[in-house]
């Protein structure tokens, strides 16, 4: 018997904290009659979080800066066909602090109050007595532990593998300049709604042709001047990995949404320091084997500033879907 596929959907918990107080953002959809999360139905080649920062702002009017991931749902719909729904935290986007990444996202349409009739700010527990689904609270739940444990505000860190490139035993030329493939080109396209769901604003790459040309997209929609790391190379992370380090360490550091984009032998020495700046249950499910990341896929490390220092509270790996 052949199967429908499952219906995906993404969406957000949109969070703000008010005199101490966590506060979430519901919706009210007239069709349904019911107090939700803003959410909908993944368009075609979209990636999850591209969808979720998209249905978000569709539905409240307002673009926002997707942060860690939190438990998705699934059920039946009335047709009885499967249905997925991916959900993140959220916060709104703040100009000129998130500029750049709006700039690479695509225009929205304005809200319809056919589809949202109202918006409520609530706090946690009324929240919790206002969702129609009592499914709805598991994400809600998940987003207020967070919040206690001091591991809601978070930026993060991008980790990019290069896009497909020529293979080196094809290539003539120096390897410093062998290209991405017409592959490469469309992986490193698909990077640029995903970057900008998350907020990126800073661009840190290796100079060589095949990074550079991965993370050129993105550097265009944004209008982000980019940081070109010699040390981030192949041959400069084989003489000095402590250097990599350094760069990987820095960006943890800074509260500015960044992507980092390198090559495939350097991964070991920014996932271990990821790992060491990880929670246990985080840094167990880093990627651990060669080779770490596939060409054009992402390490997004959501992080957040602790007494001691940055922590990584929440990885995903993410390969956009190429149109």
């Amino acid at each position: 018997m052949q199967h429908a596929p499952v219906i995906e959907s993404a969406g957000a918990l949109v969070w703000r904290v008010r005199d101490g107080d966590l506060q979430v953002r519901l919706v009210h959809r007239p069709r349904y009659d019911d107090w939700s999360w803003p959410k909908g139905k993944l368009e075609t080649g979209e990636a999850l979080a591209t969808a979720a920062a998209r249905e978000v702002a569709e539905e409240t009017g307002r673009p926002v800066v997707l942060g860690i991931p939190l438990p998705g749902l699934q059920y039946l719909t009335p047709e009885g066909r499967v249905k997925r729904v991916h959900y993140w935290a959220a916060r709104r986007a703040r100009r000129p602090d998130d500029g750049r990444a709006l700039a690479a996202r695509l225009p929205v349409e304005p809200p319809s109050t056919d589809e949202v009739d109202k918006q409520a700010w609530l706090g946690v527990d009324d929240a919790a007595q206002r969702l129609t689904r009592k499914a709805d609270r598991i994400p809600l739940e998940a987003l207020a532990r967070a919040h206690a444990d001091g591991r809601l505000a978070t930026h993060v860190v991008v980790i990019v593998r290069h896009g497909r490139s020529v293979p080196r035993n094809a290539w003539h030329g120096a390897e410093q300049d062998r290209p991405i493939t017409p592959v490469g080109h469309a992986q490193a396209a698909a990077a640029v709604p995903v970057l900008a769901a998350f907020g990126v604003g800073t661009v840190v790459s290796s100079r060589w042709e095949r990074c550079a040309a991965t993370i050129d997209p993105y550097v265009r929609a944004a209008g982000v001047r980019p940081e070109y790391v010699d040390t981030l190379s192949e041959a400069q992370h084989e003489r000095s990995p402590a250097r990599v380090a350094a760069t990987v360490r820095v960006l943890l550091e800074d509260a500015r949404p960044s992507v980092l984009c390198t090559h495939r032998p350097v991964l070991p020495t920014v996932l271990d320091v990821l790992g060491q700046h990880s929670r246990r249950s985080v840094a167990d499910v880093l990627p651990a084997r060669d080779p770490f990341l596939e060409p054009g896929e992402l390490l997004v490390a959501h992080v957040a500033a602790t007494a001691k220092g940055p922590r990584v509270v929440a990885a995903e790996k993410i390969t956009p879907p190429l149109h």
